[in-house]
């Protein structure tokens, strides 16, 4: 299945600003050729308020539900702008709802993969506070959801060129969620150092500027797949980043479409063995246009095993 929902075209958070509507337009213009026609299209339903409560208890979180309904522009971060407030509000929830949605679809059987094609990101997210383009955090929202009906081990693997700071600090102190991170190293949020380990549940991969296909291919093979590996998750969940490409403005990595083919059939591989093949992905950053769509389009055919 593929999520998705017009409302996540409407968050505009300014002229100029890397995170625009023409990023997911990429991505769904992509996912219109005829080799992803017969994969069930969803329209991603609002997040329930209180599990975002659950998730992110910040006082600045209540101020944002205050807010927006009464506010044309509510800033959050220098870089994390509501605006139109409202309208950015419901794209923040239905995204934050796709993959709640997505991942109930995968544990009652309707489905075994999911991909949810939405906007704003949400890695950077905390308990705390909005920040980093990310208003919920989209995966931690999902994870929580799916160890509320049971599980005892979900994994969640991040491969964009950022650290997934947010995520990490949802669940570094609950052995139940495994934390996996490639990242350029360093940079923004400074977070993903290698020291950071969690309850045993965090693995940090690091990519210094320059990194390309060996280097990413490595620290996946060689540290954070078989960390996933001896975990045997029940569920994957995965924040798909695509600004590790050559391509991308803000990353300065060398990433090339096909490494993320690879990645994700290695991780629907370990989900047919370990977690009943249940797969469910989300967007998360790529502000190359060109690369969000070949690289976004590549991930999906290898989600799906759909032929290239």
């Amino acid at each position: 299945m593929i999520y998705t929902h017009a409302a996540c075209l409407q968050h505009c958070p300014g002229p100029g600003h890397p995170e625009s509507p023409d990023r997911l337009k990429a991505v769904l213009r992509a996912l219109d050729a005829p080799v992803f026609a017969a994969i069930p299209r969803v329209e991603a339903p609002l997040v329930d308020r209180a599990l975002i409560d659950r998730v992110h208890p910040g006082v600045e979180y209540a101020q944002i539900f205050a807010h927006a309904p009464r506010v044309q522009t509510l800033r959050l971060d220098s870089d994390t702008v509501l605006h139109p407030a409202a309208d950015s509000l419901e794209a923040a929830l239905r995204g934050a709802g796709a993959v709640v949605a997505a991942v109930d679809a995968v544990l009652d059987g309707h489905t075994r993969r999911a991909f949810c094609a939405v906007r704003p990101p949400g890695h950077h997210a905390t308990p705390e506070r909005a920040m980093g383009f990310c208003i919920f955090n989209n995966v931690a929202l999902g994870a929580r959801r799916a160890l509320d009906r049971g599980l005892e081990r979900v994994a969640v693997l991040d491969f964009d060129v950022h650290h997934g700071n947010g995520t990490q600090d949802c669940f570094d102190r609950d052995a139940r969620v495994l934390f996996a991170s490639s990242h350029q190293w360093p940079l923004y949020p400074g977070s993903g150092a290698l020291t950071e380990t969690g309850v045993g549940n965090i693995f940090n991969g690091h990519l210094p500027a320059g990194s390309g296909p060996r280097e990413f291919r490595a620290v996946w093979s060689e540290q954070l797949l078989p960390a996933v590996e001896r975990f045997r998750p029940q569920l994957f969940l995965v924040s798909a980043g695509f600004d590790a490409h050559r391509l991308d403005p803000l990353g300065g990595l060398d990433v090339e479409t096909a490494d993320y083919a690879w990645l994700t059939h290695n991780i629907v591989a370990l989900a047919d063995r370990h977690a009943e093949g249940r797969v469910v992905s989300t967007l998360e950053g790529g502000y190359s246009l060109t690369a969000l769509a070949e690289a976004g389009a590549a991930h999906v055919r290898a989600l799906f095993g759909l032929a290239d």
